[in-house]
């Protein structure tokens, strides 16, 4: 509608902003972060060349991701997911 904001992407998620955990933020390193970089890293060692379709991702690449982003909600949140 005319004069209001529609959000239609993404916003403060883990991916967006890079959250980092405090506790391990050091000058100089790239800290572990909360996004999803076990993907990132996963597509690089299999050299994918970036065109689709992407692969499939094994189970334990999809299970670290998932375990990223609920470590991300819980530091935030301070509750488990669905709580």
């Amino acid at each position: 509608m005319e004069g209001e904001i529609t959000l239609i992407d993404e916003v403060l998620t883990p991916d967006s902003s890079r959250y980092w955990p405090r506790a391990e933020y050091r000058i100089g390193i790239s800290p572990p972060s909360f996004d999803k970089q076990f993907v990132r890293d996963y597509l690089e060692s299999i050299r994918f060349n970036k065109e689709p379709p992407g692969p499939a991702l094994p189970d334990e690449i999809v299970r670290k991701t998932s375990d990223k982003y609920l470590e991300a909600y819980r530091a935030l949140t301070g509750k488990e997911f669905g709580t």
